[in-house]
């Protein structure tokens, strides 16, 4: 791990981040030495800094620490993080105290290879998230709601937990975005209140635009959930990972799930960092 650019293994006991969630954070996967969808993933952590009033725009100091820690790495996930730092006791933070910086280097997880072929099963989670439009799409470090969701369908069949909003409108996975197909229409939906809005979930809507595949970003139900052709999950560790079973409901890994995983770049070169 480094700490601010320096090998460290922690943090003071002060950090906001440890207090209060105050910061975000992104999970990257690393290629043969290079991470994956880099500006994408800089983007979005810069975009969530500025709408918790976090004070960081360092991009030479992430591609530092990224060239610091990531040569010669074959497969592994960088994981970044920024706190607001150790300024300010209670909610109110301090004004223009530094931030802190980690930025570490993990093994790449130990997925079962037919969750990319066959497909997973998934849960409903009982576990619904809040709604909240300012904290909505960033991955901001109170992952509270995910981590009870989490434990629903631990040591269980299920790969995922699919999370809805109190409305029982579906959202998102405990870690994943959702898409599902019907009548070849492609459907996600929409993370105005809640949910992240996954680095991967943008690359196949692009891509699906680019195959001229119908796209809807809207709120979903069970009953569209269960009546589905064909569901899938993606994140930017997994990719696509299609689902072949939502509680008692199956399904098949259908040609529209196909046809995005055969034009899907895990990590393209135009996309390297």
């Amino acid at each position: 791990y480094l700490v601010n650019g320096r090998p460290a293994d922690a943090v003071s006991i002060l950090d906001r981040g440890l207090h209060y969630g105050d910061g975000v954070f992104e999970t990257i996967a690393i290629r043969d030495g290079q991470p994956c969808y880099w500006d994408q993933h800089q983007e979005r952590l810069l975009d969530g800094c500025a709408r918790l009033g976090i004070s960081f725009s360092d991009t030479n100091a992430l591609a530092q620490d990224c060239r610091l820690l990531c040569p010669g790495v074959s497969k592994a996930v960088l994981k970044i993080i920024v706190t607001r730092g150790t300024g300010g006791l209670g909610y109110n933070p301090a004004l223009e105290q530094p931030v802190t910086r980690i930025t570490g280097l993990l093994p790449w997880p130990d997925y079962p290879a037919h969750y990319a072929t066959e497909g997973i099963a998934v849960c409903l989670c009982e576990t619904r998230l809040g709604a909240n439009p300012a904290l909505a799409g960033i991955k901001h470090l109170n992952r509270l709601e995910q981590i009870l969701a989490s434990r629903e369908w631990q040591n269980t069949e299920y790969a995922e937990g699919l999370m809805m909003d109190r409305q029982d409108h579906l959202v998102e996975g405990s870690r994943s975005n959702l898409f599902v197909v019907k009548k070849n229409r492609l459907y996600t939906p929409d993370l105005v209140q809640c949910g992240v809005a996954g680095i991967m979930r943008a690359v196949v809507l692009e891509q699906a635009s680019r195959l001229q595949l119908p796209i809807e970003v809207t709120t979903i139900d069970r009953d569209s959930l269960f009546s589905a052709d064909e569901i899938f999950v993606t994140n930017s560790l997994i990719g696509i990972w299609p689902v072949h079973k939502v509680e008692q409901n199956h399904y098949s890994v259908g040609p529209v799930t196909l046809q995005l995983k055969k034009s899907l770049q895990l990590c393209p070169e135009e996309h390297r960092g």
